[in-house]
């Protein structure tokens, strides 16, 4: 059981910023715009923040760039896909592009390096303890000892499941994806919606991108890491609802936490054991397809 709660702490720590995208992400597809940019908008956001401690040495200033930079990034690509009409695939795809490049090009051109960026003298994010559950087995590991930003991302997505189902804004926001033609008769326009579930997705990226820069206490080229494209998979994965996104977060940081874990430890090639996560996400992406499927046939 003690070997077993080192590996759930971790995976709720993993899940987080998956948390962050995917809670974002799911706006814009209950819109019905699919954000593929969802990876760039984590990069940009983890870069800035980085750059903004380094020079003021404030978290909250670190944590106010890489939200300023994320929704920066995301009003370029609704301005393009829903003002300009281009497809908003290759709009994603851009601004991932842009996001990659442009850290590169900054961090060279502020910090002189194209590696890493060591955050020198950052603090460690503090854990909080909920008493009486922190030294309860398994469900202290869960709930209890992580940073704030953990919290926060239970918290968005509480708050997203109220926006997206208790309020007036949710219900248009979901007739975007569905009845768009019913907004319209009732003179509403359903761009407006799309464009705001655009801004939503890159203000829980900007969190989630400030939380992996300052949790590893450095920023690191392109490191996001595929976790825009697996918040993506996340969000079908949890069948388009913020309890079944919680669930499949964690799933797949349980698989990457077990992956870690097992390094060095089996006899199994390293590269293999780096992409246990992938794969699993792979199949299980497989088999909710499969099942969906089937059950529409049976229907």
């Amino acid at each position: 059981m003690k070997e077993l709660q080192p590996a759930l702490h971790s995976a709720v720590t993993i899940m987080t910023p998956l948390l962050f995208a995917a809670t974002g992400g799911l706006f814009c597809e209950l819109a019905g715009m699919l954000n593929i940019a969802l990876e760039g908008l984590l990069l940009i956001g983890a870069f800035f923040s980085a750059a903004a401690y380094h020079y003021t040495g404030s978290l909250a200033a670190s944590l106010a760039a890489s939200l300023a930079a994320s929704l920066a990034l995301s009003f370029l690509l609704a301005s393009s896909a829903l003002k300009l009409r281009s497809n908003v695939f290759i709009a994603g795809l851009a601004a991932n592009f842009l996001a990659g490049g442009l850290t590169v090009v900054l961090s060279r051109y502020l910090f002189n390096t194209r590696g890493v960026l060591a955050l020198a003298g950052i603090p460690s994010l503090p854990p909080f303890n909920i008493p009486l559950i922190k030294n309860i087995p398994v469900m202290g590991a869960l709930l209890s000892g992580h940073s704030f930003y953990v919290y926060l991302s239970w918290i968005l997505l509480l708050a997203a499941r109220l926006v997206l189902l208790k309020t007036p804004f949710g219900l248009r926001l979901r007739a975007c994806g569905k009845h768009a033609g019913a907004l319209d008769s009732l003179g509403l326009k359903p761009e407006t919606y799309r464009f705001a579930a655009f801004l939503v997705s890159g203000f829980c990226c900007g969190i989630g991108g400030s939380f992996l820069s300052l949790n590893l206490g450095a920023f690191v080229p392109n490191m996001s890491s595929g976790k825009g494209w697996i918040a993506l998979v996340l969000i079908f994965l949890g069948g388009r609802k913020p309890a079944g996104l919680f669930a499949a977060a964690f799933v797949f940081g349980l698989a990457e936490a077990f992956s870690n874990y097992t390094q060095g430890r089996l006899n199994i090639p390293a590269d293999f054991i780096l992409a246990i996560p992938y794969l699993f996400t792979l199949f299980a992406m497989i088999a909710v397809s499969v099942y969906a499927k089937r059950k529409r046939r049976v229907s």
